[in-house]
This record gives structure tokens, C-alpha cells and sequence, in this order.
């Protein structure tokens, strides 16, 4: 069991270090934002579960830290990445649509 946990938690780790490196290489905010939240959510997930394996009596507290990030990480990357929108932080030349914008521009035309 104790190896099981062992190379869950490497796995965790191995996708915290391509958050990391995500971030560090997507070209604007808004990818670098949607690189780090999901490799860092299930490389969190993944450490904390193969800590779990390991230490049993962590478990249930562990659980609710996995669930807390589950429910926290995806959230707040959101609401950071429209309010780095609404800020006015440009995209890069290379996306294709911008979803956000079209949204505004729809609500002053039915306004």
C-alpha cells in the first residue's frame, strides 16, 4: 500500500511541475490561468489521495481538502479570469474568439 501512495503522490507531483511549467509558457493570462488550474487541481488531488494511502488515519481530512479544491480552484481561476477581462487585459494574437467580448457586445445591444 505504502507504494501504491507513492507513486500516486509522484504522479500529483509530476502534474504540479506541468502546472508550473504551463505558466511559465502559455503566451497571455487567461491560458496561463487554465494551465495552472487544471494540472495544479489534479496534481493536488493526486498528492493528497496517495498521502491518504499512506497514512490512513489522514484520510477523512484529506478528503475534505481534496473536495475543498474541487470546488475552490475551478471557481476562483474563473472569477480571476473575467475580472482580468473586464480590466481590459488583451488575449493573445493567436486566439481565435473571444466569448467574454461577445457577451458585452450583446447586452449593450439589448440594453
Amino acid at each position: 500500500m505504502q507504494l501504491i501512495g507513492a507513486i500516486i503522490t509522484l504522479l500529483g507531483s509530476l502534474f504540479l511541475f506541468l502546472g508550473a511549467l504551463g505558466a511559465l509558457r502559455m503566451p497571455d493570462v487567461y491560458n496561463r490561468m487554465q494551465a495552472g488550474t487544471k494540472a495544479t487541481t489534479l496534481g493536488s488531488i493526486l498528492s493528497l489521495l496517495g498521502l491518504g494511502i499512506i497514512l490512513p488515519a489522514w484520510l477523512p481530512r484529506l478528503i475534505l481538502l481534496i473536495l475543498f479544491i474541487i470546488f475552490t480552484n475551478p471557481i476562483s481561476s474563473h472569477t480571476l479570469a473575467r475580472a482580468a477581462h473586464r480590466v481590459g487585459i488583451k488575449l493573445t494574437d493567436r486566439s481565435v474568439r473571444d466569448d467574454l467580448e461577445q457577451e458585452a457586445l450583446e447586452e449593450e445591444n439589448d440594453a
